[in-house]
């Protein structure tokens, strides 16, 4: 994850930023940060849970949607510009899309770890989802093939809920029945 040169950048500076940029850029509170281009197994492992999640919600509330796509953090009790393009966001609150984004917060948000971004995802990313309240927040690590699930207490803070590393399957808290195979996502050929 790289961080802009400049210490302060508008949110107006930003939107000019991107309309010159092919990068995916994200911006918090002033500060905007470029992603790495995905890897071959971030792909595979981002379309395999996209299948898995697209397939679960099929005639329920909720909709999954994949990089690159806007998350505005909206909350009413918490100030602060915040543009993040997740992995991965299921979406059950309607009233927020737009036209070119979401404002609001996703129902769960996953996030796939780069050897560049790990820091981003597992402390900056993770605070900012805690503090806009996603209920549920995967972390998923194709170099150790690993997911952990983080759910939101009643206190507002991430507790772990489940964590797998190289088989068997977690578990959703938020979603009733939505579990993912591990071998399934991070296998190198299609099972």
């Amino acid at each position: 994850m790289i961080r802009s040169h400049e210490s302060f950048v508008s949110l107006e500076k930003y939107y000019e930023m991107r309309e010159k940029s092919d990068s995916v850029l994200e911006y918090i509170d002033g500060v905007v940060y470029m992603s790495p281009s995905p890897s071959t197994k971030h792909q595979r492992v981002s379309s395999r849970l996209l299948l898995r999640f697209g397939n679960f919600l099929i005639g329920g509330p909720c909709e999954v949607f994949t990089a690159p796509y806007d998350i505005e953090l909206k909350k009413d009790d918490v100030e602060g510009n915040i543009i993040v393009i997740p992995d991965l966001s299921i979406i059950c609150d309607k009233r927020g899309f737009t036209e070119t984004k979401y404002v609001g917060v996703p129902t769960l948000v996953v996030e796939i770890l780069s050897p560049s971004n790990q820091s981003h995802d597992l402390i900056t990313k993770l605070n900012l989802y805690m503090k806009y309240g996603v209920k549920e927040y995967w972390i998923v690590n194709p170099m150790l093939d690993s997911i952990t699930i983080y759910i939101l207490n009643h206190e507002g803070m991430y507790e772990q809920f489940d964590i797998k590393t190289g088989q068997g399957k977690v578990i959703s808290k938020e979603f009733a029945g939505l579990d993912v195979d591990l071998e399934y996502v991070f296998s190198p050929i299609g099972l």
